[in-house]
């Protein structure tokens, strides 16, 4: 049986990557009869092994792991440079370099791991590595933004399809981030998927309420996936400042600034001086600004660093991620009921 059927609720919670990811909220999800999520993002192969451990030592339900897929294409390294001379005064820079994320020890980790679910964001890896995950006994999940990543995903041998819309806050999973990118909402995607493929999805980006998650399922999704919902919870490792900032109803915006790749965020100072001048380069600008965004976490300056949000991030709350998946479904079961009335 899929994963996605042997759920108790239709809810997953998204992987995070960059901090608010931690084995405690994976868990909490999880036990909640959810699918919580680990985030490879950013991480060695063995500190993701350790994550895996901790995890299993809180729950014996299902989860998922996410890992980025390597960047594609070539990048403009004089347009680094360039970018790099306009962020002098922030202060210090890091080394801007290229690398795949550990991508060669983290599949091998998922050889002997027997994760129940792996996602991939950024691209879609290769058939022949999608069987050798498969072999490892996990289900494949590919994160996409468009029907044309998804014919891309299930000709590859995807089971399931994460559909992105432009209203999720982090990085938009674009195969390619140029000027070609979709920038279709949630709703749009979802329909525009189900008819280019018949495979089970999950809806995501800018859902945040019971209604929301109604809104999804009624649509086509086998489950609804919810991130900035979730940076809020006691067991998530959100940063002080951030969670501050989600707090508020500051709008959010597409940015390239912090990382070289387009994410949405809550609009600050650094994004809007920034954003004009940030090349497409995917890692190498997000090695490039990592010491400003560490300094400035450190000193709790919500103006200098990414402040990752979906754009219904004002409608997060400070509630356990168990009860939160709970209430959220129960509230989603009550939202299909009032609309079954309607019709």
């Amino acid at each position: 049986m899929a994963i996605l059927d042997g759920l108790d609720v239709p809810i997953v919670q998204a992987p995070l990557a960059g901090g608010a990811s931690t084995p405690a909220l994976a868990a909490a999800v999880s036990e909640a009869g959810g699918l919580g999520f680990l985030a490879a993002g950013y991480k060695t192969a063995d500190t993701v092994r350790g994550d895996l451990g901790t995890l299993r030592e809180l729950t014996g339900r299902p989860f998922g792991l996410n890992v980025f897929a390597p960047p594609a294409g070539t990048i403009d390294f004089e347009a680094v440079q360039t970018y790099a001379g306009t962020l002098c005064d922030e202060g210090q820079l890091g080394e801007p370099r290229h690398d795949d994320d550990d991508w060669d020890a983290k599949l091998a980790l998922l050889d002997g791991e027997r994760v129940p679910v792996v996602s991939f964001t950024f691209g879609c890896p290769d058939a022949a590595v999608v069987e050798r995950v498969h072999a490892a006994g996990s289900e494949v999940w590919v994160t996409v933004t468009g029907p044309a990543e998804a014919r891309l995903a299930r000709d590859a041998g995807a089971d399931a399809l994460v559909v992105q819309g432009a209203e999720a806050g982090g990085h938009r999973a674009f195969f390619a981030d140029d000027d070609t990118a979709p920038d279709l909402g949630v709703l749009a995607a979802l329909q525009l998927v189900r008819d280019a493929v018949q495979l089970p999805l999950v809806a995501t980006g800018g859902l945040a309420t019971g209604g929301a998650i109604a809104a999804v399922l009624a649509a086509g999704a086998s489950a609804a996936q919810l991130g900035t919902a979730f940076m809020r919870t006691p067991e998530a490792g959100t940063a002080a400042v951030h969670r501050e900032a989600l707090a508020g109803d500051a709008p959010t915006a597409l940015t390239r600034a912090f990382s070289g790749r387009t994410a949405r965020g809550v609009v600050n100072r650094f994004m809007r001086e920034h954003s004009g001048d940030a090349p497409a380069a995917y890692p190498e600008v997000h090695h490039l600004t990592a010491p400003l965004r560490t300094a400035a976490r450190e000193r709790g300056d919500a103006d200098g660093l990414h402040l990752w949000a979906g754009q219904a991030h004002a409608l997060a709350v400070e509630e356990p991620a168990g009860e939160l998946v709970r209430r959220l479904a129960a509230d989603a079961a009550e939202a299909l009921e009032a609309a079954r009335r309607r019709l």
